[in-house]
C-alpha cells in the first residue's frame, strides 16, 4: 500500500461514517501490515507525541475553563461586557463578543468559549429581542477567538509538533485576536443598526467601577497565565497549573457557586474530552508519521515549488486548503495531519514558524462553522433552538469578516510578530 493509498481510504472510511480517530487508525493499521513494518512501531510512535512537556498544558487549560464555566464567573464577564459596550447598537451583541475576547484569556478553546458563556449570551440576547439565529451566530462567531488568543490548546500543539516556542505564539496571537472582535464588532453594528436592535445607555463610571469589581478577580486570570510566561518564571504548563488553582479558589472559595461534588464533575467532563482528544491525535500523529516516511510533504513542497517560487503566492494556496480542509476535519486531527506535511514547505519558502502557527490555527477555527462539520455552529443552534441551516445562513458575515482578518494576518506578518520580538528577545 504506497501512501496515497492510505489517503484515499481514509477518505472512504469518513464517508462510510466512520468516526475520524479510526478512520485514521484503521488506514493505518493497513498500511503497516502490507508494507512489512514492524507492528511495534504503532505504540512507539503514537505515545511518542506526548513526550512533549507542553502537552501536560491541555488539561490543565481545559479543566481551568471548565471551572470558570461552572463557578459563577462567566456571569459576571458578561456583565461587565454589557456595561462596557451597552451604548453602541448591538449592545448585547458587542457584549457576547467582548465577552469571549475575556474569556478567551482563560479557557484555550473555542468549543469551550461557546459551552462556558454561550448559553448566558445566547438567552440575554433572544430575551432582550434579537433574533434567535442572528444571537447564535454571533455566539458561534465570536467563540474564534477562543484560541487565538492565549491560552490556546491548538498553540500547543502546534508548538509542541513544529518545535516552536509556546510562549511565542501565545504573544503572537494577541493582536490578531483583538483585530478579529474588532471586525466582528463592525458586522454586528452595521446589522444591528439595519434592524434597528435594543441600545442601552451608556454606563456611568460608577456603574462601570461596580461591573468591573464583581469580574476584577476573574479578569485575572490571563494576567497569571501569560505574566509568568513573559516574565520567564513560569512554563506555559506551570501557568495552566496556577489557573486552575485560581479557578477553584475563586469557585469554591471566594463566589462559593462550586462544590466539591461539581469539581470533580468537571474533571470527569475534562477527563472525557481530554481523553478524546488524546487518541484523536495519536492516531492523526500515527497518520503523519507514515506520510512522512513515504515522503509525501517533500513531493508537496516540491509540487508547490513548481506552481510558484513566491512564498505569498505559497499562503494563499496553503490558506485556500486549510478552509477547505476544516470543513470536513476536526481542528486537532487536522494540525496533527497537517504539520508535518508543512514544516518541510515552511523551511523551503522561509515561512516564520510562529506566524504559520497563528494562520493554521485561524483557518481552521473558520472551519468550526462552516459545514459540513462546523462544531460550533451545532453547538450553538443546539443551544438556540434554532435549524442548522439558519445558523449558517446568519454567521456568513461574519465568516467573510473572519476571511478577511485571515488575509490580513497572512500578508501582513508583523500583526503576529510584533510582541514576541518586543517581549522575548
Amino acid at each position: 500500500m504506497s501512501g496515497y493509498t492510505l489517503v484515499l481510504i481514509f477518505f472512504i472510511l469518513l464517508l462510510l461514517r466512520v468516526p475520524i480517530g479510526f478512520a485514521m487508525g484503521f488506514a493505518c493499521v493497513g498500511f503497516i501490515l502490507t508494507n512489512d513494518i514492524p507492528f511495534s512501531v504503532i505504540p512507539q510512535v503514537m505515545m511518542s507525541l506526548f513526550e512533549n512537556f507542553p502537552f501536560l498544558a491541555i488539561p490543565f487549560f481545559a479543566l481551568a475553563g471548565q471551572l470558570m464555566n461552572t463557578g459563577g464567573i462567566a456571569r459576571r464577564l458578561f456583565s461587565f461586557a454589557h456595561a462596557l459596550v451597552g451604548h453602541i447598537p448591538g449592545a448585547l451583541g458587542h457584549a457576547n463578543i467582548v465577552a469571549s475576547i475575556i474569556f478567551a484569556g482563560m479557557s484555550g478553546s473555542a468549543v469551550a468559549d461557546t459551552a462556558g458563556v454561550g448559553p448566558i449570551e445566547i438567552k440575554a440576547m433572544v430575551d432582550d429581542g434579537y433574533d434567535a439565529d442572528f444571537s447564535a451566530a454571533v455566539t458561534a462567531a465570536s467563540s474564534t477567538i477562543g484560541p487565538i488568543i492565549p491560552p490556546s490548546i491548538p498553540f500547543i500543539i502546534y508548538g509542541a509538533m513544529a518545535n516552536v516556542s509556546v510562549g511565542a505564539l501565545f504573544l503572537g496571537g494577541f493582536i490578531p485576536g483583538f483585530i478579529m472582535g474588532l471586525a466582528l464588532m463592525v458586522v454586528v453594528y452595521f446589522i444591528s443598526r439595519r434592524r434597528n436592535y435594543r441600545t442601552y445607555k451608556r454606563s456611568t463610571l460608577r456603574q462601570l467601577w461596580q461591573a468591573f469589581l464583581q469580574a476584577s478577580l476573574p479578569l485575572f486570570t490571563p494576567v497569571i497565565i501569560m505574566g509568568g510566561v513573559i516574565i520567564g518564571v513560569a512554563t506555559p504548563t506551570e501557568s495552566a497549573v496556577l489557573a486552575v488553582i485560581y479557578a477553584l479558589i475563586l469557585g469554591l472559595f471566594i463566589y462559593k457557586e462550586a462544590t466539591i461534588k461539581s469539581v470533580f464533575q468537571d474533571i470527569a467532563q475534562v477527563a472525557r474530552t481530554i481523553g478524546m482528544i488524546g487518541f484523536l491525535s495519536c492516531a492523526a500523529f500515527l497518520f503523519g508519521w507514515i506520510l512522512t516516511y513515504e515522503k509525501i510533504p517533500q513531493q508537496f513542497g516540491d509540487f508547490l515549488m513548481a506552481i510558484s517560487s513566491n512564498k505569498y503566492v505559497i499562503l494563499l494556496i496553503i490558506n485556500i486548503l486549510l478552509l477547505i480542509v476544516g470543513c470536513f476535519m476536526d481542528t486537532i486531527a487536522a494540525m496533527v495531519v497537517l504539520i508535518p506535511v508543512f514544516l518541510p514547505t515552511l523551511k523551503m519558502y522561509q515561512i516564520d514558524m510562529v506566524h504559520f502557527g497563528v494562520i493554521l490555527t485561524l483557518n481552521l477555527m473558520i472551519g468550526l462553522l462552516t459545514p459540513p462539520v462546523g462544531m460550533c455552529s451545532f453547538l450553538v443552534a443546539d443551544i438556540a433552538k434554532v435549524p442548522f441551516e439558519k445558523v449558517i445562513k446568519a454567521e456568513m458575515p461574519f465568516i467573510y469578516i473572519l476571511i478577511v482578518v485571515l488575509g490580513i494576518i497572512t500578508y501582513f506578518p508583523e500583526t503576529v510578530l510584533f510582541l514576541p520580538k518586543l517581549l522575548l528577545k
